[in-house]
Parts: structure tokens; C-alpha cells; sequence
């Protein structure tokens, strides 16, 4: 039955104040998408979509909106709840999270129960790192955009539960918090219990797709690829393509997320509203990097694809052919090596550990060769140290890294924004789950924008990966031109 009323004290000491309530009410399993979609037009409204299960993966949902303050990054400028402040992107997002510090209960039965949610922009990696920046703004998304929730609802895909959580940020007093705390929870009761069972009539518009670049263009530029590979500056690139649509009158995020979902469901899939009805629609299929409270690290990257077959024998022989080729083992291998390096920064001496290589998983339209690579943080480290060491992710940019987000950023016909970056959930706690964002579709006011690719070693084929590219990216234009 459902209950309310959990209250859970921090411990001593902590710098929130003696007392801070976080208050859990357990709630009936819905639609996670229906139960987003009243809110899904607001600035800053994600919705965290654990759509389809996949090793074990895909367990959590997570409907987080109306924040109390956001954070934004754009062109060299941060700000937050729209004013300028000082400091990188990683450094003013790490400050507003510690000021939010909130240990969670060991027993609470969901991962996150208030934080940021927001996504990384591929593009911040030049924080990081001296690169170049060949392609200007083109009036995309902002580098990064986070909201902090202290209200969230989380659904267990599993076990087909719900709970709505509340802690009462960012009130500073017990008592102020406590109050925040009930009021924000009933709050969002009395929405989901007005909210509609069912979802709204889709906008049925569509849209016709142009490529950035034509197929023996994009082939030339693999070709290009492939002689930085044979002149020894690299050993592998992530090169992409974008196809652009105008983006019809009336058309949601939501709605091309519904689209996407029905061709394409995924573990870490997400619709995130932004300012001005801008937004992502992702169905993203790979974990980037996943942050125990306690510590503990996972990245699962991606590398290696075959299409499902139409047949099970079909699929089947593909699953076979891909889990045995040469060329996409090497290609995860050079990438889990690299992964390995990046967590190596800020792991415990020793803890990094490969668990799975070169898995061949299944998902809605592709197989996939994945790897696990696993650590420990090192102690007084937290999620925006290892967000330094890492990103972006490795399986999306190459080995070595650097040179090779040159070469991308030499060959690419522009920038990539959001794409490639990462969505991800950070909570009070100090934990985190990421994704990488391929497999979505970027929306802004007046175009919708689909990217995919493949990471290019030395034995692909530029026609070969072109096909790749189309196998990738086939979902996403189907979602607006209804083909």
C-alpha cells in the first residue's frame, strides 16, 4: 500500500544543519512518460527513462521538474538562475552541488532522491583540454544545462513501483526545510493524481531530412581519417554525420520522444524540455559513468554494431559475425583501454578492473559490442572530479583522445552540441548515473537535428561505415518523417 511520512535525519555535523528531513511517499506505478507529460513543456523538465531493460540495465525512472535554481553555460559564460557567476562550468556546478549536501539512508529503496539533472554538451571538453574550436555557436542548446530538484518522483521499472521524494532544498533551517519539504511532496501528489491516465494525441507532422554532407563526402572524410591512422597520429577517431530537418509548427520534445521511443527504446533514454521549447529526445543505449555514494565507478562504453536481424537465424548470425570480427574488437579494445586510463585519474590504486570485454548486447534495433570497466574513487573526490577525468566519453571521440578531437574537430561539418555529450543525474549524495547522448534527436526553435557515426580504425571501409552510420541514425529520421 502506499505510505508517506518517511522522515530521515542527516547525521551531525552536516553542513545543511542539525536536522534535514528528506520525506518519501511511496505512490502507485505509472507511465513514467504519462506521468512527465503535464510537465513536459516547462523549461528545465526531464524525464530520465529507464525504457528498456538491457544487462541488467534500464531499472530506473526518473520525472524531475520545477527546480529551485538552474545552471547554464554557453559560449565561455556561466550562469546561474540566469545571472553571470564566476568559474568553469564543472566548478560552478560542483559549488552549487555542495552547497545541497545531503547524505541518504542506506536503506532507501531508490538511487537518487534530489540533485542535478541536466546534460553536458560535447563541446565543454575545451574546458578541459586546449583544442581547437573551429565551428562558432550555431544556435543550438547551451553548453550544458542542469536543474536542481528538490522534488523528484522516481519509478521502479522492475518491481513496478513509485515514490515521490522531497528534501526540502534549499531551505537552510530544520524546520523550514521540514515545512518546504511536506508542502513540495503533496504538491506533486495532487498533480500526478490530476494528471490523465493516458497521454495526449501525438502532433502528427513531419518533416523531410537533408544530410550535412553527401554519402561520397562523408566517405572522403573517413578517408581522411584513415590517413592520420596510417601516418601513426592516431589509432582511432569517432567520426559523425548530421542530418537537419525544419522543425514543424506545433511539433513537442515530447512528441518526438514519444516517436523515437516507439521505434527505438532504450535504458537511458531521456526527454529534457528546455527554454523556449528547445530540448533533447534521446534513446540512448550506453551508460557513460556510474558513481556509487560509497564510491564505487562503472563505465560500459559502446563500440561495434550490426543491425537485428528479420529472422532469429538472422539475428542470430549477425550477433555471431559481430562478436567474433577483428576490426570491431579492436575498436572496443582501444576504447576500453583508453576508459581504463581516463577512471585510472581518479581510482584507488589497483581497483580498475575490466569485468566484461567486448560483450555483444542486444537492443531494439542494433547489436552492440560492450565492455564494463569498473574502480573505486579515490577518497575526498566526487562526481564532478570524475566528470573531469573523463569527459567527454571515449567510445565518442577516439584514441588518443586529444589528437583525435582535433582530427573531429578538423573534419566534422560542425559543432556538436549536445550530441555526444551526456545526460546524467547527480544527487546530494554524491552519487551519479550518465549516459552518452547518441541516438537523439536535438531540438531547437526552428530545426530538429539527428547525428550519428563510428569510430574509424584502421581497417574500415568508408563505405562500410557510411552503412554503419545509417544503420545508427535510421530510428531517429523515422521518428520525424514517419518512413
Amino acid at each position: 500500500m502506499p505510505h508517506d511520512g518517511l522522515v530521515f535525519d542527516l547525521p551531525a555535523g552536516e553542513s545543511a544543519g542539525d536536522e534535514c528531513p528528506l520525506l518519501s511517499r511511496e505512490i502507485p506505478y505509472r507511465d513514467p512518460v504519462a506521468a512527465f507529460a503535464p510537465w513536459s513543456g516547462q523549461p528545465f523538465a526531464a524525464l530520465l527513462h529507464s525504457a528498456a531493460e538491457a544487462g541488467g540495465r534500464g531499472r530506473w525512472s526518473i520525472v524531475a521538474v520545477d527546480p529551485f535554481r538552474t545552471v547554464e553555460a554557453r559560449g565561455g559564460s556561466v550562469t546561474v538562475d540566469g545571472k553571470a557567476v564566476s568559474g568553469d562550468p564543472f566548478t560552478v556546478l560542483e559549488r552549487e552541488l555542495d552547497a545541497h549536501r545531503l547524505p541518504l539512508p542506506a536503506d532507501l529503496p531508490v538511487p537518487f532522491a534530489g540533485g542535478a539533472v541536466g546534460f553536458l554538451g560535447y563541446e565543454l571538453g575545451q574546458v578541459l583540454e586546449r583544442l581547437p574550436a573551429r565551428h562558432g555557436d550555431d544556435g543550438g542548446l547551451p553548453d550544458m544545462a542542469f536543474g536542481l530538484y528538490d522534488t523528484v518522483v522516481v519509478f521502479d521499472e522492475w518491481e513496478r513501483r513509485g515514490w515521490i521524494l522531497s528534501n526540502g532544498c534549499p531551505e537552510r533551517s530544520p524546520v523550514s526545510r521540514r515545512l518546504r519539504a511536506a508542502h513540495r511532496l503533496q504538491s506533486f501528489a495532487d498533480a500526478l493524481a490530476a494528471a490523465p491516465s493516458d497521454l495526449p494525441p501525438l502532433n502528427a507532422a513531419t518533416a523531410p531530412w537533408r544530410p550535412e554532407i553527401e554519402r561520397n563526402e562523408y566517405c572522403r572524410r573517413v578517408e581522411q581519417v584513415l590517413e592520420y591512422i596510417r601516418a601513426g597520429d592516431i589509432f582511432q577517431a569517432n567520426f559523425t554525420g548530421r542530418f537537419l530537418a525544419d522543425r514543424p509548427a506545433g511539433l513537442s520534445v515530447l512528441d518526438l520522444y514519444r516517436r523515437l521511443l516507439a521505434r527505438s527504446p532504450a535504458p537511458f533514454a531521456a526527454c529534457l524540455s528546455l527554454p523556449g521549447g528547445t530540448g533533447l529526445a534521446s534513446a540512448s543505449p550506453e551508460r557513460f559513468i556510474r558513481l556509487g555514494a560509497d564510491g564505487r565507478m562503472e563505465t560500459r562504453p559502446i563500440k561495434g554494431t550490426r543491425p537485428r536481424g528479420a529472422t532469429a537465424e538472422e539475428d542470430e548470425a549477425l550477433a555471431r559475425e559481430l562478436e567474433h570480427s577483428i576490426k570491431d574488437r579492436a575498436e572496443n579494445l582501444m576504447i576500453t583501454d583508453l576508459l581504463r586510463n581516463d577512471i585510472g585519474r581518479v581510482a584507488r590504486i589497483g581497483s580498475v578492473r575490466v569485468p566484461l570485454l567486448c560483450g555483444v548486447e542486444r537492443f531494439a534495433s542494433v547489436h552492440h559490442l560492450v565492455s564494463v570497466i569498473e574502480g573505486q574513487l579515490k577518497p575526498g573526490l566526487g562526481p564532478v572530479d570524475l566528470l573531469r577525468a573523463t569527459f567527454p566519453g571515449g567510445s565518442i571521440t577516439g584514441a588518443p583522445k586529444i589528437r583525435a578531437m582535433e582530427i573531429i574537430d578538423e573534419l566534422e561539418a560542425s559543432r556538436r552540441g549536445a550530441y555526444c555529450g551526456s545526460v546524467a543525474w547527480i544527487g546530494f549524495d554524491g552519487a551519479m548515473d550518465s549516459s552518452i547522448v547518441i541516438r537523439t534527436l536535438t531540438v531547437t526553435p526552428d530545426r530538429v537535428v539527428a547525428q550519428a557515426g563510428g569510430g574509424i580504425v584502421a581497417d574500415s571501409d568508408p563505405d562500410g561505415e557510411h552503412d554503419e552510420m545509417m544503420v545508427k541514425i535510421r530510428p531517429l529520421l523515422r521518428a520525424l518523417d514517419g518512413g
